[in-house]
């Protein structure tokens, strides 16, 4: 029977017993057993608790990571050994921010890093370099790391234990090594900043300005001013996990202040002796368990893309203490953001993540391998569109949706000059007067406002043409293929046409056949595998003998792209850049922006899903008109477009 090492988790040396928990347990619904099975815990089969994966055990637990395609990619690990090494991301499986079994699962990774390269392990530190350091002075890069302090995986969720902004704030933690035996240490950092790993440099970049991380700041009465980075530093020997305890970046002088959500705990280690900033460790203001966790038994189920060991050999289950599994409490801890600066519920106090090992139990000593650092809590920001961007006679209303909607999102509407003519709130509305239309994304009901985007609906005389009310176009798209249908007879001497147009304004005929069904109405289909655009739009040519031309009114598809191309749009462009990315259910699209010089400017992931979407670049006031160049990287495959600014982007 698969037996279990608990641990201790010795994190202050004042009030231990209620600092830990050191038994399987379950927190927020996820178990907390260093197993990855959902409806299963401490080694029995017990319906509900959510966990990373599910091996298909049933009952109401949920699995958190996306595991589409696993088959076929375990598949391609058993017989390439090339392909075995290679690291690959898994997000969360449903949006971010969504509400599971009535909690808030805010989001959550799977990482899989490089495994035995020539050189050693791609992604690793190659000189001294320390916690206390600036990321300016770390080096990566390839190098042979020992089995106890070579990273094969890492896994991070972070969730509410209810439904509410409100409810208790946990952040879970898994990670797997390839050494099992000695002394093992590791550390997960979270950053304010957008920080970066260039890998053809070996060099970290965006980083925060005060020696090179992003300190808390406090007023003299110990209110938060700003918030900062925050580490969570462990270790565990050959039988039990040791030490975990929580630090955050300041000043040296901020110790003599005392914060209104924690206290310090008596360390801080800067890169050296003397340095006026460093990471001081924290406790919470009040007693109680705040930190779980324990290591694997022998023979645990490794998940459904299976374990590569340092031999580079597939396995399915972990060995005994391979994996590490454990969770912290951010709210009894005092690092909840709806205790911080009175910020909102919807927030996280940080950005990205590094997670890294380091040689020994001294928080200074050399650091070794990383994973990172990586994007948490990135969700979509609103981006909305008008499926006709103008009004006129023949189109008196049109309806203005959110194409990236979040289900636990609310969506309100407002306007200074237009007329909303349906309710104002959800991811679509109705108007009919020409004007401009705002929509606010909160992530969940009484959050702040997280995004918004504008819609201008205009007049277009061109547009407005003679109304053929008697042909009511309907459409849908299906595998490549637009399939169209209306009602209506056509007159004697009249000609039915039908145009399609890629932004709504400008139309042109195509050439397609339109048959008469049995009950009168009429259909035609149109190939749209050579259509790259977001949206397809259709209406009717109504010609009679006499030359008069009516037209029906407009309808708008979204075009289901299959191509595993990716399309930058519009290019030049002013206002708005944006990437149809192609449907690749259970991939990530990487996307990054250089300017002509060769800096990155910008870098994002995407989830892509089961059908073609529009992503829209973020946070471009920054960017100057001129030349730049888009990578996108999705999988092994790279796609590179260059794109033309043609003045700023405001």
């Amino acid at each position: 029977m698969k037996t279990r090492l608990l641990f201790v988790i010795s994190l202050f040396v004042f009030n231990l017993a209620s600092a830990q928990i050191t038994t399987p347990i379950i927190k927020a619904g996820f178990g907390v057993d260093a197993d990855l099975r959902a409806n299963y815990f401490n080694n029995f089969l017990q319906a509900g608790n959510d966990d990373w994966f599910n091996n298909g055990t049933q009952g109401p637990g949920q699995s958190i990571i996306d595991t589409t395609g696993a088959a076929a990619m375990v598949a391609r690990i058993q017989s390439d050994a090339t392909f075995r090494k290679q690291p690959f991301f898994r997000t969360m499986r449903v949006p971010q921010y969504s509400i599971v079994n009535n909690r808030v699962w805010i989001d959550a990774v799977y990482i899989r890093d490089y495994n035995g390269q020539s050189g050693g392990d791609e992604t690793a530190f190659v000189s001294s370099n320390k916690n206390g350091d600036s990321p300016a002075q770390w080096t990566g890069g390839a190098t042979s790391v020992l089995d106890k302090n070579d990273i094969a995986e890492m896994m991070v969720h972070v969730r509410r234990e209810g439904p509410k902004g409100t409810d208790p704030l946990w952040f879970f933690g898994g990670l797997s090594l390839q050494g099992t035996t000695g002394n093992r240490y590791f550390d997960f950092e979270l950053y304010q900043t957008d920080i970066f790993y260039t890998r053809s440099n070996s060099q970290f970049s965006n980083y925060g300005p005060d020696a090179g991380h992003t300190s808390w700041q406090f007023d003299a009465a110990g209110n938060i001013l700003k918030t900062g980075d925050v580490i969570f530093s462990a270790e565990f020997s050959s039988s039990s996990l040791t030490l975990i305890e929580a630090r955050v970046w300041v000043h040296r002088s901020a110790l003599n202040i005392t914060p209104k959500t924690f206290d310090w705990s008596g360390k801080f280690d800067g890169a050296s002796n003397g340095s006026a900033y460093g990471y001081a460790s924290i406790k919470p203001k009040l007693a109680g368990t705040y930190y779980t966790g324990l290591q694997s038994g022998n023979n645990t189920w490794a998940g459904p893309f299976g374990f590569v060991d340092g031999g580079n050999i597939f396995r399915t289950t972990y060995s005994a203490r391979q994996f590490l599994e454990f969770s912290v409490n951010l709210t009894h801890l005092g690092l909840d953001p709806l205790t911080l600066l009175g910020g909102s519920a919807c927030g996280l106090p940080f950005r990205r993540i590094l997670v890294k090992t380091r040689t020994s139990t001294s928080f200074t000593s050399e650091l070794k391998d990383f994973i990172g650092p990586f994007d948490f809590f990135n969700a979509p920001r609103v981006n909305a569109q008008a499926e006709a961007p103008f009004l006129c006679a023949n189109q008196p209303t049109t309806t203005i949706n959110v194409l990236n909607p979040l289900a636990a999102s609310v969506y309100t509407w407002s306007t200074p000059d237009g007329r909303i003519i349906s309710e104002a709130t959800g991811p679509s509305i109705r108007v009919d007067t020409v004007g401009t239309y705002i929509v606010s994304q909160q992530l969940l009901d009484g959050c702040s406002t997280y995004g918004k985007d504008t819609v201008v609906v205009g007049r277009n005389i061109s547009a407005c043409v003679t109304l053929a009310s008697q042909y009511q176009l309907k459409g849908k798209v299906r595998s490549r293929n637009t399939q169209l249908t209306w009602q209506g007879a056509t007159n004697q001497g009249q000609t039915a046409l039908v145009q399609r147009s890629t932004d709504g304004v400008s139309f042109y005929t195509i050439s397609t056949t339109i048959s008469q069904n049995s009950n009168g109405s009429f259909a035609a289909t149109d190939d749209i595998n050579a259509v790259k655009a977001p949206f397809i739009f259709y209406r009717l040519q109504i010609q009679s003998a006499s030359g008069k031309v009516e037209y029906s009114n407009a309808i708008r598809l979204q075009n289901d792209w299959q191509s595993e191309d990716v399309l930058l749009f519009p290019n030049p462009a002013v206002n708005k850049v944006q990437l149809l990315l192609p449907s690749l259910k259970g991939q990530e699209a990487f996307i990054k922006v250089f300017d002509r010089a060769g800096a990155l400017v910008y870098m994002d992931k995407a989830p892509l899903s089961g059908s073609s979407q529009v992503y829209t670049f973020k946070n471009t006031e920054h960017w100057q008109k001129g030349l730049y160049l888009v990578n996108v990287q999705i999988n092994e495959n790279n796609f590179t477009h260059k794109l033309m600014l043609t003045e700023k982007i405001h």
